[in-house]
């Protein structure tokens, strides 16, 4: 029996907006599109961003010389409501997705800040110069916090059957999710003479915990992981038959056989980082070490891209492995001299 043929499907391109990329926005570009897919791929991935992203958060915690929620706290400005309320805006990053706790006592006069909390080393406070609460002159503020991780929205788990805890503990209801808002797009585009075609504009806002790339990559995950489970036989090889639209014919440009790099071409090692779709984590500290293109990264030995601040390992093999697709690697010793006789000739 012969093998059913199938028609090609439309791959698109996608590319984020370098200029406005931070840890808390990202405005992503996906086109083309089969007809009505923009639709279609923007309400999916703006309803799993929004709830199926993991994030941690405060779930409950233990203020010193109160028992409720309801209560007034000595020598405290704010009661413990409004206090709570406050709490619950602290920004975390859990950079091993583990339960943990934190801890902050402030005595004497002072605004209470995020900065003045002391957290276990997989937690990230975020926002630190957001106040808590304002103490008095004599008075104290202490408190301890149980962070938790998961998804959406949680609400606060009190033990059953208990109007007050032994250990004085208050249960918070808690927003896991580092998704702030998600808004999208559709637009008309052409592929050839076809001007049917879709191009989706995604903008992520976060709260600064996870940067709407990783956002993404995570709701992607998801997403195919869920829709994997639909399919009832083998899955149709429509990657294997598509392919992106053909660009516009280029001139070749000039690669470095000379040099004994052959395949490489020239401008692309004088072209800035960005080229290489790095995380924003890693592109962010390069561009702060002063690693602006491509033949600045692949000078550094594996040493010293290792001793740039707030790089390491992973941002390491990310980097590694975005190289090793362009043919580069760490330690290439390219002089830019050569590179600008090659051009010449």
């Amino acid at each position: 029996m012969s093998k059913k043929e199938y028609k090609p499907l439309t791959i698109p391109r996608l590319s984020w907006h370098k200029e406005s990329l931070t840890e808390k926005y990202g405005e992503l570009v996906a086109q083309p599109l089969e007809p009505g897919f923009g639709i279609t791929l923007g309400n999916a991935l703006r309803r799993v961003l929004l709830g199926a992203v993991e994030g941690s958060a405060v779930t409950s915690v233990i203020i010193k010389g109160i028992n409720n929620e309801f209560s007034s706290i000595p020598g405290v400005v704010e009661d413990a409501m409004q206090l709570i309320l406050n709490i619950k805006e602290i920004v975390i990053r859990n950079k091993e997705g583990k339960p943990g706790k934190m801890h902050l006592k402030v005595a004497g006069e002072a605004a209470a800040r995020v900065a003045d909390i002391k957290a276990d080393e997989h937690l990230e406070l975020v926002n630190p110069d957001h106040v808590l609460a304002y103490v008095a002159q004599g008075s104290e503020l202490d408190i301890e916090f149980f962070v938790e991780s998961g998804r959406g929205y949680q609400p606060a788990q009190w033990p059953i059957g208990k109007a007050l805890q032994e250990d004085n503990r208050v249960y918070l209801d808690a927003m896991f999710s580092p998704i702030k808002k998600v808004m999208f797009d559709v637009e008309k585009t052409r592929v050839g003479k076809e001007i049917d075609y879709d191009k989706l504009m995604l903008k992520i806002y976060t709260d600064g915990s996870e940067n709407p790339v990783d956002a993404m990559h995570y709701a992607v995950s998801v997403l195919r992981t869920q829709l994997e489970h639909f399919l009832i036989s083998a899955e149709i090889p429509f990657n294997e038959i598509s392919a992106l639209p053909q660009e516009p014919a280029q001139k070749d440009p000039v690669e470095l056989d000379q040099l004994g790099l052959k395949g490489i071409p020239v401008d692309l090692l004088l072209k800035p980082i960005d080229e290489l779709e790095l995380s924003v984590r890693a592109h962010n500290c390069l561009i702060n070490a002063d690693v602006k293109r491509i033949l600045d990264l692949v000078n550094l030995s594996e040493e010293e891209a290792l001793k740039i601040k707030n790089f390491g390992r992973k941002s390491l093999n990310e980097v590694k492995e975005s190289m090793k697709a362009f043919g580069l690697s760490f330690g290439m010793n390219i002089k830019e001299s050569d590179l600008k006789k090659v051009l010449k000739d």
